[in-house]
């Protein structure tokens, strides 16, 4: 009776877990912080990596990353001729396939935006400027518009690459045009519902995020040249700081921590902290540092513990890791392990980096502030087509990892002992 009883509280526990198991519904995840709820996982793996539970296929060629709804999994490629969203279930199982304009097929070939899934809807948008909103579950399309059109916008060198951000009844994109440089429209019919003017930048490759600091909401972004805060319920443009990075490649998205945002850009332009000055309705923002270190490319960056992690980008002369002290913007480290051939990624959970060079080497490393800190380490199949730019994901105890056509799914949760008998 005893082993029942403690069988069934076991099985209810596992049962509860999944339920409260926090989904990863867009890109960086549910607060776009890159930062995972996810806790009881390996802190070391074993030797050759964690177990692999699958490896999907035929997913087309692309550098998005993966958002996790519901129960099921979604990701974009280019198949043939077409940009196409993908929705499998946690087995990697193929559930549907839904196309979104053409196949972005310029310079680096292959789909950027990873989609996003809110309240049973899902959108996303392709290299063109094609915005699609459809049912999650089933793929059947809702409305579409192409933002580049609707509101005069411009395209850039290496496609739009931008993963849609839903805040509210706001969907909010970046058309950079002359007069309309960001626009929120609503997420059940696609209609306008305000634009913000002024900027006047092209667009970047940045995904926005919400910041909510000092009574004021706002979504801050990148531009191709600048830096932009939009007050998310009007559309107002509250402040710009110039960040002329070459070729405009401003990419990451802002890193905000207690009043103060971390911008990031390549070729030397390296790692900036600025303070948001708020009064009221308005927002004004000082520079605190500058440094040409860490000037991170589209890896991304992390902050932990008052440091800053991320691959560097040596003026496109000596990629290398860094760490930062994020007060001051002092170099802590850097060291020229695992930073890949021009990009590495990262993501955080349960206090590890996860880290994925685009050589494909997957490391499990403890944030250090003297040293880089490698525990574990394994290699990513080398006769798979594509390099790996896409962020890694950590969620429902497994570590997603997209690489060119395939995803794979790695088993992650630190195993617990039996119970008793």
């Amino acid at each position: 009776m005893n082993l029942r009883i403690s069988a069934a509280i076991v099985i209810s526990l596992v049962a509860l877990n999944s339920v409260v198991a926090e989904d990863w519904p867009q890109f960086h995840g549910p607060r776009r912080d890159n930062r995972s709820a996810e806790t009881g996982l390996l802190k070391r793996w074993p030797k050759g990596g964690p177990g692999l539970l699958w490896k999907a296929q035929e997913l087309g060629q692309g550098f998005a990353s993966v958002a996790i709804a519901d129960g099921m999994i979604y990701t974009t490629g280019n198949i043939g001729t077409d940009t196409v969203i993908i929705a499998m279930e946690l087995s990697g199982k193929k559930l549907w396939q839904r196309k979104n304009g053409p196949a972005y097929k310029r310079s680096y070939p292959g789909t950027r935006s990873t989609p996003t899934v809110v309240r049973g809807k899902l959108y996303n948008l392709n290299g063109d400027g094609d915005l699609i909103c459809i049912h999650a579950k089933t793929g059947e399309p809702i409305w579409a518009v192409n933002m580049l059109k609707k509101f005069e916008g411009r395209t850039i060198r290496w496609g739009i690459s931008e993963s849609p951000l839903v805040d509210g009844r706001n969907v909010i994109c970046c058309p950079g045009g002359e007069e309309v440089s960001m626009a929120a429209l609503d997420t059940d019919t696609g209609q306008t519902r305000w634009t913000c003017t002024g900027a006047g930048d092209n667009p970047s490759y940045t995904s926005s995020a919400i910041v909510n600091y000092g009574g004021l909401r706002q979504i801050v972004t990148m531009m191709s040249d600048s830096a932009i805060g939009v007050a998310a319920e009007t559309g107002k443009l509250l402040w710009q700081y110039p960040h002329e990075v070459r070729f405009g490649v401003n990419v990451d998205t802002p890193l905000y921590h207690d009043g103060h945002l971390f911008l990031f850009g390549t070729w030397g332009r390296g790692a900036t902290m600025l303070k948001l000055n708020v009064e009221g309705s308005s927002c004004s923002v000082g520079e605190i540092w500058r440094t040409p270190e860490l000037d991170n490319e589209h890896g991304g960056v992390m902050l932990i513990d008052g440091y800053l992690y991320g691959q560097a980008d040596g003026d496109h002369k000596q990629r290398h890791l860094a760490c930062l002290q994020a007060r001051t913007g002092k170099t802590m480290w850097t060291a020229r392990q695992l930073a890949g051939d021009r990009s590495a990624t990262l993501t955080f959970a349960d206090g590890m980096l996860y880290l994925v060079s685009d050589r494909g080497e997957v490391a499990l490393v403890q944030p250090n502030p003297k040293k880089l800190e490698i525990v574990s380490q394994f290699e990513l199949p080398k006769d798979e087509q594509g390099v790996v730019y896409a962020r890694p994901v950590v969620c429902g105890e497994r570590l997603y990892i997209r690489h060119g056509q395939f995803l794979y799914a790695y088993d992650i949760r630190a195993k617990t002992s039996a119970p008793e008998k």
